[in-house]
């Protein structure tokens, strides 16, 4: 990896009238900004298609994207749709937040208005592309079209007909409901289609597009639907165990995320294929792909069905070194950063080792008095990512502002400043003056804001994911304070 830099700030985020930030002119806007700022890099969370909670990391499918985020500019020169019809739906009442219950009321709404009005113009196009991905898109747009039919219930409500993939009913369902899955399969068309564009977009600018691959997926998903196999489920195909992390720096009761876990033995019979699928489909989306909670590969935490927290549970074998020979056997080198926060043995950091994927370093995790910490700057190798902060931590505003005065004195000495009001830009020059080969910043650092612009708080439902920047702050000013940064410490 050479020495370079980039900006977190999720698609969600960006600017727009309809919402939520989408795949529309200012996503293009904001290349055009990292362009401007010398920044190499655009890190983005996941793509795939919310439900309840709102969390990108719990997806209805490993493989679709967010309907949330197709442009529907396109749909207005395409003369499927008006800017009047489009205003009935009031998606722009607020700018600053993300309203999910109105986009899930109403986005959904415009989109089959379009879909219906263009399907006989684009019905080849969309068979096209069914054909060329029907191995995901099909489970996927089936699992969405019977899950509507039961008005959004999880596939374990479903009647047990329906619940086995390729059962008799659900291929008889599959027969009696085309026009409702080519709806699925019209939002997943355009969500590649327009997300292509602006890969491309940023590509061609030098910025590459480093994405955020979950290691768990959602219970209520197309993937162990149509997979029940490779997870550990009982004979009723309710999950036997869940996932989760034991009590840590963010909660002390862990985290209970309730993911169910996978069979790993059976994986590895078959040659862990379905990994391979994944991983393989995320190369298409973007350049360089971070896995998240990467030490469950060498042993993860799982939790009794059921439990109200993570706090019992136990630490189980995960299939090391041998899943990611297989992954580079399978698909050669990747660009692969390993997000390897949490509680770490020794036999994690090997794990890490032995792949040669960078590690992660978070700035705001340094500072606990102790000259040994992993997470201060003089002890980085330079085959790593710094961070000021993720999308899981408060702003380096704010989090500095609830340290005690001993602390900030230690954390000013250690950064050498005196310029306390200035912490987020002291901290971002901490991180691109390290010798880390990649350096990272949240968009919210480098506009110093506080605990208001926070995108997530682990073990936390209802304030999440909502955070969106305003427009303006991206100006010429930012941009050039950026640009020379990165300039100073050659990145």
């Amino acid at each position: 990896m050479e020495r370079n830099s980039g900006i977190l700030m999720h698609i969600s985020s960006l600017p727009g009238k309809y919402g939520i930030g989408d795949f529309g002119i200012e996503a293009y806007n904001f290349i055009d900004f990292l362009f401007n700022s010398n920044q190499k890099n655009w890190q983005i969370l996941p793509l795939g298609i919310t439900g309840y909670g709102d969390s990108p990391y719990q997806s209805f499918s490993s493989f679709a994207g967010n309907p949330y985020f197709i442009d529907i500019e396109e749909f207005i020169k395409s003369n499927f749709i008006t800017k009047a019809e489009i205003k009935l739906y009031n998606l722009d009442s607020n700018n600053k937040t993300i309203d999910y219950h109105k986009l899930y009321e109403n986005k959904y709404k415009i989109l089959k208005m379009v879909y219906q009005r263009s399907f006989s113009e684009i019905e080849n196009e969309l068979k096209t592309f069914y054909k060329n991905e029907k191995e995901w898109l099909r489970p996927f747009a089936i699992f969405m079209s019977l899950k509507e039919s039961y008005n959004g219930k999880s596939w374990l409500r479903w009647e047990e007909k329906y619940r086995k993939f390729n059962s008799i009913e659900v291929k008889e369902f599959e027969k009696k409901n085309q026009k409702e899955l080519f709806f699925w399969i019209f939002t997943q068309f355009y969500f590649y289609k327009q997300w292509t564009k602006i890969k491309k977009y940023a590509n061609n600018k030098g910025i590459k597009i480093i994405g955020d691959l979950p290691i768990y997926v959602a219970e209520d998903s197309a993937d162990i639907w149509s997979n029940s196999e490779i997870f550990k489920l009982d004979e009723k195909l309710i999950p036997k165990k869940i996932s989760g992390v034991p009590p840590d720096l963010f909660s002390q009761t862990g985290q209970l995320w309730g993911n169910p876990i996978y069979d790993w033995n059976k994986m590895k019979e078959n040659n862990f294929s379905w990994w391979i699928k994944r991983i393989k489909h995320s190369f298409k989306l973007y350049d360089i792909l971070r896995i998240d909670h990467f030490r469950g590969f060498q042993a993860y935490w799982e939790v009794d069905y059921g439990s109200e927290d993570a706090v019992d549970g136990k630490w189980v074998k995960g299939p090391g070194i041998d899943f990611f020979k297989k992954v580079k056997e399978q698909l050669g080198e990747l660009d692969i950063i390993a997000e390897d926060l949490g509680y770490l043995t020794e036999e994690v950091h090997n794990l890490i080792k032995e792949t040669g994927y960078p590690g992660m370093k978070i700035l705001q995790f340094a500072f606990d008095g102790s000259p040994d910490n992993n997470y201060l700057p003089h002890n980085y190798i330079k085959n790593s990512v710094v961070y000021t902060g993720t999308h899981d931590n408060n702003t380096t505003k704010s989090w500095f502002e609830k340290k005690n005065d001993d602390n900030k004195k230690y954390i000013l000495d250690y950064i050498k400043s005196e310029r306390e009001k200035e912490i987020s830009w002291e901290m971002i020059i901490t991180a691109w003056s390290s010798t880390a080969d990649l350096a990272v910043a949240p968009i919210q650092d480098f506009l110093a804001l506080g605990s208001e612009a926070r995108m997530n708080t682990p073990s936390t439902l209802g304030d999440n994911w909502k955070w969106r920047i305003d427009e303006k702050k991206l100006n010429k000013k930012l941009s050039q304070k950026i640009a020379y940064i990165t300039q100073l410490y050659g990145r």
